[in-house]
């Protein structure tokens, strides 16, 4: 009696386990001869597009079938266009991968409506690097750290992209915390087209990252006299020369727990700075592939020597990591929510 029941069991898992087979062997099979976009969501010429196009390099030959990865820019409204594209336009098959504005999610938290996603379904890659918040102003504007800047009676403009950059956000966070006399000047595609502004002397200066300042605008910070750029406030340490004595963010932010609370909160977005993701309903097994793909390309010597070559400090963050951060950023307080209000585009009546 018990060979009668032991036979169909056996026969059953064994039929189990072939039809696994083929599944799997088509999942690492998809990507042979294929190829994957990746869609920027800044100009050329930034970090964003460095960051894409240096990974965009490795990563094809760490993902089984060996894809070749193209890419292509997506400008427009601080990424906003290409992460509302990604979310409900791109096809979730496992070939379009875009990288936009992680501060973005942080809007839709805010009840932004012009954000259409919901960040907890979006399949995230990872991250290459957490971002640093940083000013700099030009020598032209005679200021040279925040101490002028803040003691000034004069409009300053800076330059940005549109609302969720950091170029937007940060300058209204200091006028509204330090009092600052910052006026945005949004439109501008990307960093490459900002920085340009400011040898034009259309703008006084920028807010944005370290990681992405002291790549693409090195010959402005080596420059001398009224062309160069002065950093004068950034968010943590680092101990490189041009930054490594400057005010820290959160310690001049310190004097009110709420304003440093909300600030906290909008910051939290840096720990995955330039995520990388897919649309929502791509299937599970490819976007497991691309995560481990994009980790490998990251610990690839070869990657890693050209991204030193081009100084892109790398600080990994995992999908699954980013999706606890977006969880804590979706479950923000009322009292940051309410401090962090000015951020919001109001309706022009």
């Amino acid at each position: 009696m018990k060979a009668k029941l032991w036979l169909p069991i056996a026969v059953i898992f064994g039929l189990v386990l072939l039809a696994m087979v083929p599944a799997q062997s088509s999942t690492h099979d998809f990507y042979k001869g294929k190829t994957i976009r990746f869609v920027v969501g800044q100009a050329a010429g930034g970090g964003y597009d460095l960051a894409a196009r240096t990974i965009g390099r490795h990563m094809g030959k760490h993902i089984p079938g060996n894809p070749t990865i193209v890419v292509e820019n997506m400008t427009g409204a601080g990424s906003l266009i290409a992460a509302n594209y990604t979310y409900n336009s791109a096809k979730p098959d496992g070939l379009f991968v875009a990288t936009w504005n992680g501060a973005l999610v942080l809007r839709q938290a805010l009840g932004d409506k012009a954000v259409r996603l919901d960040g907890r379904k979006v399949g995230w890659i990872g991250s290459p690097t957490k971002g640093t918040p940083i000013c700099g102003i030009m020598a032209f504007t005679g200021f040279k750290t925040l101490d002028d800047i803040v003691g000034s009676n004069r409009e300053i403009k800076m330059g940005a992209t549109g609302p969720g950059s950091t170029y937007e956000d940060l300058p209204k966070m200091l006028n509204l915390t330090l009092g600052t006399k910052f006026k945005v000047v949004s439109g501008y595609e990307g960093t490459g087209t900002i920085l340009v502004a400011m040898r034009r002397k259309e703008v006084d200066g920028g807010c944005w990252t370290w990681e992405s300042m002291r790549t693409t605008a090195r010959p402005m910070l080596d420059a001398k006299g009224d062309d160069r750029l002065i950093p004068y406030l950034i968010h943590r340490r680092w101990e490189e020369p041009e930054v490594k004595d400057l005010p820290l963010l959160p310690d001049v932010l310190k004097k009110d727990p709420d304003k440093l609370a909300a600030y906290k909160t909008w910051v939290g977005t840096y720990e995955f700075q330039r995520p990388y993701s897919v649309p929502p309903g791509t299937p599970k097994e490819r976007l497991q592939l691309l995560r481990k793909a994009f980790g490998d390309t990251l610990n690839d010597p070869e990657f890693v020597a050209e991204a030193k070559k081009v100084k892109f400090e790398v600080t990994y963050t995992s999908g699954e990591q980013i999706e606890k951060y977006v969880d804590e950023m979706l479950a923000i307080t009322p009292k940051a929510k309410e401090v962090l209000d000015f951020l919001m585009v109001k309706p022009k009546k």
